[in-house]
């Protein structure tokens, strides 16, 4: 947006880590404030993403100008159906369906209270959802969300997700290994980590490298079993991005059809060829670009196919065509200012 020489307000809430000083030459002004994440606002209807998010600073200073307000997901619509904002151009930015993402985080979260804590947290959100009725347009990342929110608000555009990836960056020829990568501190990842390792990994004489933050030691201790198979933990975004273009095989699997995975981007963008199961890609656009593999013998049988065969330019122009496609952000910041005029 800054580059379309849009002048930008960024309100955002803390998290105890430093302000970031690189925002500063994006934006015009910068607010930050502080999340109230006192006990009593896990005993309110509003849900607790949402009403931690409710400083009456925030309303003061988007009350100093009249310009369009981009809410950056439904955690942060607490002032969305305010009457002092109720004239402003207000726009819904939302990541997923987040009740449908919060439940299905339950059934994977082994800790007791945390479990509860989500699934209390999916019916607020589901309840809360209502609220997009007062935006003047919800831009979705998929249309299988587009579909969804249609039901809250007839104003619905799908903008895919934005990434850092500007043009395919592709290797030719073979890697040594497959990988699979994500934050391994989120139960949904280190239990997609856990299944493939069990499930796939073992039952093949293949290297497998699994990349990620901060691996629980049930992770550790179910690797430590296969001498194929290694963890390389906490790297830097750069040492990720170099574990994708070396692989032969980005590995990619997820419990939940939801949103756009932005590691699913970054592999193809950069890596060779890419293995995913089906809820990875359905209805994204992006099932051709993909080998897809419902169950665990699929999976196992892409890996061996992949393994063995090189990725070729003409796999690598093939991938370019993403550069113009659905998934451009050249192409989805212009959608976005659309909305904003």
């Amino acid at each position: 947006m800054h580059n379309q020489g849009v002048k930008i307000t960024l309100h955002c809430f803390e998290y105890g880590r430093k302000h970031a000083k690189e925002l500063e030459q994006f934006c015009e002004k910068i607010f930050y404030y502080k999340r109230n994440l006192s006990f009593i606002n896990l005993l309110k209807t509003t849900p607790f993403i949402v009403n931690t998010r409710s400083s009456s600073e925030l309303l003061k200073n988007l009350l100093l100008d009249d310009a369009p307000i981009i809410f950056e997901g439904l955690h942060s619509c607490f002032f969305l159906e305010h009457t002092a904002l109720e004239n402003r151009n207000k726009i819904v930015r939302t990541h997923n369906i987040e009740h449908d993402y919060y439940n299905n985080l339950s059934k994977v979260e082994t800790k007791f209270f945390q479990k509860i804590y989500l699934r209390i947290e999916a019916r607020k959100l589901m309840r809360f959802e209502s609220v997009l009725m007062h935006a003047q347009h919800i831009a979705a990342i998929s249309k299988n969300d587009e579909l969804h929110f249609k039901l809250q608000n007839s104003n619905v555009e799908t903008i895919s997700a934005f990434h850092q990836n500007t043009q395919i960056n592709c290797i030719e020829g073979k890697g040594k290994f497959v990988l699979y990568h994500g934050n391994l501190s989120v139960s949904e990842n280190y239990n997609a980590a856990i299944f493939l390792v069990e499930n796939v990994f073992c039952k093949l004489q293949i290297p497998f490298v699994i990349a990620g933050n901060n691996a629980p030691q049930v992770l550790k201790n179910c690797v430590s079993k296969y001498p194929t198979i290694s963890i390389k933990e906490n790297l830097s975004t750069e040492q990720i991005i170099d574990l994708v273009q070396q692989a032969q095989i980005n590995i990619l699997i997820t419990q939940q059809a939801t949103g756009i995975k932005l590691k699913l981007l970054a592999a193809l963008y950069n890596g060779r060829h890419c293995v995913v199961n089906s809820q990875m890609v359905n209805n994204t656009g992006l099932e051709g670009f993909c080998h897809i593999g419902s169950t665990t013998d699929e999976l196992k049988n892409l890996l061996v196919k992949y393994f063995a065969q090189s990725f070729t330019k003409h796999d690598i122009e093939f991938r370019k065509t993403l550069e113009n496609s659905f998934f451009s952000n050249k192409i989805n910041v212009e959608k976005l200012l659309k909305l904003l005029k």
